[in-house]
C-alpha cells in the first residue's frame, strides 16, 4: 500500500497535478502519525488493516466537511473535498450493496433471535462484523431499523 501511494505521489508530481498531490501528501502523513501515535518509528510501516483504518477515518472526515460546507453555503469548498474523497476512496476496499446488506441483517436477526428495537446495537454490530468494514456504518443502521 506504500510503494503504490508513493508512486501515485511520483505520479502527480510528474503530472503536476496539486489535488491528487496534496490529498496523496496528506493520507501518508496521516498514516505517520497514526504509526508514531501507536508506540512505533515514524518510518515502521503500518499492515493493512491499520492503513483502512486511517484512510477510512480520513474519508469521514472528508464526508463530514462536506455535509458542514453545504450547511456552510460553501460550494467552492464542498467540490475540493468532493474531490479529495474521490482520491481516497480508491484505497478502501469496494463496499457491499444494500441487497447484501438486507439480505444479512435478516439473517442475523433469525439467527439472534431478534424481534423488536431494544437489541438493535447487537444487530447492528453483528452485521458491521460479518462484513468487516465493507459497509457503511450509517446504511446498516437505516436497514436495521426499517427492518424492526
Amino acid at each position: 500500500m506504500y510503494e503504490k501511494i508513493r508512486g501515485e505521489i511520483k505520479q502527480a508530481m510528474r503530472d503536476k497535478n496539486t489535488l491528487v498531490l496534496n490529498t496523496l501528501r496528506g493520507l501518508l502523513s496521516a498514516l505517520t502519525n497514526e504509526s508514531v501515535a501507536k508506540g512505533r518509528k515514524p518510518d515502521q510501516e503500518l499492515n493493512d488493516e491499520e492503513i483502512l483504518a486511517v484512510v477510512k477515518r480520513l474519508a469521514k472526515q472528508r464526508k463530514d466537511s462536506i455535509e458542514q460546507f453545504q450547511k456552510g453555503g460553501r460550494n467552492d469548498l464542498v467540490e475540493i473535498e468532493e474531490n479529495e474523497l474521490e482520491i481516497i476512496k480508491k484505497y478502501l476496499p469496494e463496499e457491499v450493496g444494500e441487497d447484501e446488506i438486507r439480505k444479512i441483517v435478516e439473517q442475523k436477526k433469525t439467527e439472534l433471535g431478534i424481534v423488536d428495537k431494544t437489541k438493535i446495537g447487537i444487530l447492528v454490530g453483528a452485521v458491521m462484523k460479518e462484513f468487516k468494514g465493507r459497509a457503511d456504518g450509517g446504511m446498516v443502521k437505516r436497514i436495521v431499523e426499517e427492518s424492526l
